[in-house]
């Protein structure tokens, strides 16, 4: 089986299963999370980052460290790593990486975030290790993809929406391919 196919299997098998406190599955996420991206006219890396982001809630490793109400705890570690191996750019898994990071980050430095978090994402947060403090926050806003990361998680935050239609996940296999083979 090819990556390809392996990514989509695996989206397509476990994608039909509730994601966690939401009233989406967590395959309707990863579609409606790469089309918010694809809408605000994300180049192709971070929409594909956008409809992997969550890839790691997805597999069963030795790394996972999971919670039976909320997953993979450390899913963005998960699914970085399996992306690399699998041949995916550096970019496009440092953004899925990053995305846990990315809320860690907004809740520490905008007080308003958590308020618009929904309750599920609020308990993710606290097993995530909760707000960063200042030295860390500092230091994520150096990241070189700090933009396109807060980009990723407010699409993340987005698409949780059970009446959104959006292209189907067929419509991603062009997108990986050439991804794939850059």
């Amino acid at each position: 089986m090819n990556v390809v196919d392996e990514v989509i299997a695996l989206l397509e098998d476990s994608g039909g299963e509730q994601y966690f406190g939401e009233a989406v599955t967590k395959l309707a996420h990863a579609e409606q999370c790469a089309w918010h991206a694809k809408q605000a006219g994300a180049d192709e890396e971070l929409i594909l980052a956008s409809l992997l982001h969550d890839i790691g809630h997805l597999l069963d490793t030795e790394d996972s460290l999971r919670d039976e109400r909320v997953g993979v705890i450390n899913h963005d570690y998960v699914g970085r790593q399996w992306l690399l191996d699998r041949g995916f750019s550096q970019r496009l898994a440092d953004l899925v990486g990053g995305h846990v990071d990315a809320k860690r980050y907004l809740t520490a430095t905008n007080a308003a975030y958590m308020d618009r978090l929904s309750p599920a994402s609020q308990e993710t947060l606290r097993l995530q290790g909760g707000p960063m403090d200042a030295a860390s926050a500092e230091a994520f806003a150096r990241e070189p993809e700090l933009r396109d990361m807060l980009r990723l998680r407010s699409w993340d935050e987005m698409a949780k929406d059970p009446n959104l239609v959006v292209p189907p996940l067929a419509s991603y296999r062009e997108m990986l391919l050439r991804h794939l083979n850059r």
